[in-house]
C-alpha cells in the first residue's frame, strides 16, 4: 500500500494544503464543540444521520428522499419494512448509530466489519446467507444512475483472495495509524480505495465504506463528522467520485498503480464538508450578532426553550460552569430581548421561552404569583 500513496509531485502541495486547513478546522472544533448550545447539536446531527441514511442509499440505487427517509426513521415498525428501499434505509440508520454511540468500542478488525455488514443488512430480504460473510462469487464495481442505466467501473478481488487481501490491508491500517508516519486521513483515504478494490462482500461494498469512514474520522478525533454529512457530499459528487475510483483502478495491481488523485478527491470532500458545517455555524453566530447575545446567554436560552419552564437554581445547577452573576445577567438580557418570559415575583420567580404557550403549559407547581 505505501507505493500506492506516494504522493503524485503535480497534487502533492495541494494534498498537503487540504490537510492543513482540514486540521486548522479541527482544532478549533475541539476548542468549541462544547461552546455550542446542546439543542444547536442535537438539531444538526439529527439533520446529519437524515442525509448521511438518504444520500448512502441512494448512492446503491435507493429512490427515498430525505423527507421519506426522516419519516421512516420517525415512524420505525420493523414489522412493516417490506421494500428494498427502507430495508436497505433503517439498515445504514441502526448501523450509523451504532457507530456514533459506540465507536470506542469498534475496532477495524475482520470480526468488527463484518458485524457492522451484518447490521447494515439484516433488514434486507435479498442474499440473507451472505449478510456479515465475505463474498463467494466474483462482483464488479457498478455506478447507478439516475436514468435507470448502470456502468461497470472495475472489477473487483476474486473470492478466493478477498481474506488474504482484507488481512493485509488491516493490517497496514493500523501499524500506519499507531505509528503516525503518514497523516490519519491519507491512511483513511487509502483504507477506504482499497476497501472498494477488493469488494469483499456481494452486496453494500459501498454503503460500508461509507460507515467506516465515519468510524474511522471519529475514532481519530475529527468528530465535527457527527454533525454534517460526508455522504451527502458524496452524493453530490457522484460522478467525480467514480471517476476518481475508476481512473486510479485502471491500473489496479500494477506497478504504476498510484492513488494520489483519489487521496485529493477524498480530502476535497472533507473540506466540501468543513464549509457546509461552517455556514450553519456562521447562521448561528450571525443570529447571535444580530440579538447581540453572547455564547452564554444563546446556551441559557436553548436550555429554557427546551423545557416548559425553568427557575433561576434550576438553571444553575444545570449550567454550574457559568457563574452566578453571569446567569442573572443573561437572564435580564434574554428578557430584555423578549426572547423569554418572567413569570411569578421574588423566590417563585421562573422562566419560560415565548416559543412555548407558556399559560398553557405552566407546571402546576409554578403558577404565577401576583
Amino acid at each position: 500500500m505505501d507505493e500506492k500513496i506516494t504522493l503524485v509531485s503535480d497534487i502533492q502541495n495541494l494534498i498537503k494544503s487540504k490537510l492543513k486547513d482540514i486540521d486548522e478546522f479541527n482544532a478549533i472544533w475541539k476548542q468549541q464543540e462544547n461552546i455550542h448550545p446542546e439543542k444547536f447539536l442535537r438539531e444538526l446531527k439529527d439533520l446529519s444521520t437524515v442525509q448521511s441514511v438518504g444520500s448512502s442509499t441512494r448512492i446503491e440505487g435507493s429512490s427515498l428522499s430525505d423527507e421519506e427517509v426522516k419519516d421512516l426513521i420517525a415512524n420505525l415498525d420493523i414489522n412493516k419494512l417490506t421494500g428494498r428501499d427502507s430495508q436497505e434505509v433503517i439498515g445504514y440508520y441502526e448501523a450509523l448509530d451504532l457507530i456514533f454511540e459506540n465507536f470506542d468500542l469498534i475496532f477495524l478488525t475482520e470480526a468488527y466489519i463484518k458485524q457492522l455488514h451484518f447490521v447494515l443488512l439484516k433488514h434486507s430480504s435479498k442474499d440473507i446467507c451472505h449478510h456479515g460473510k465475505y463474498k463467494s462469487l466474483s462482483n464488479k464495481v457498478v455506478a447507478k444512475y439516475s436514468d435507470g442505466t448502470n456502468k461497470v467501473i472495475f472489477n473487483t478481488t476474486e473470492p478466493y483472495l478477498v481474506s488474504k487481501e482484507m488481512e493485509e490491508l488491516l493490517c497496514w491500517t493500523n501499524a500506519r495509524l499507531a505509528n503516525n508516519m503518514v497523516h490519519p486521513l491519507i491512511v483513511v483515504s487509502a483504507f477506504v480505495y482499497e476497501f472498494l478494490s477488493i469488494h469483499p462482500f456481494q452486496d453494500g461494498n459501498g454503503r460500508l465504506s461509507r460507515l467506516l469512514t465515519n468510524l474511522l474520522m471519529i475514532k481519530l478525533g475529527y468528530s465535527f463528522i457527527r454533525y454534517i454529512s460526508f455522504e451527502h457530499v458524496i452524493e453530490e459528487r457522484k460522478k467525480e467520485y467514480y471517476q476518481n475510483l475508476m481512473e486510479c483502478q485502471r491500473h489496479r495491481y500494477c506497478p504504476e498503480e498510484n492513488i494520489s488523485r483519489w487521496i485529493l478527491f477524498f480530502l476535497d470532500a472533507v473540506e466540501d464538508t468543513i464549509f457546509k458545517l461552517q455556514t450553519k455555524l456562521n447562521a448561528v453566530d450571525k443570529l447571535s450578532l444580530n440579538r447581540n447575545l453572547s455564547r452564554n446567554q444563546l446556551q441559557i436560552l436553548d436550555l429554557i426553550q427546551a423545557s416548559q419552564g425553568l427557575n433561576f437554581i434550576e438553571i444553575h445547577e444545570k449550567l454550574s460552569e457559568i457563574p452566578v452573576q453571569t446567569i442573572k445577567s443573561a437572564l435580564a438580557r434574554l428578557v430584555e430581548q423578549n426572547l423569554i418570559h418572567r413569570n411569578g415575583r421574588g423566590r417563585g420567580t421562573w422562566y419560560t421561552a415565548f416559543s412555548n404557550n407558556y399559560y398553557s403549559s405552566a407546571r402546576p407547581d409554578r403558577q404565577p404569583q401576583e
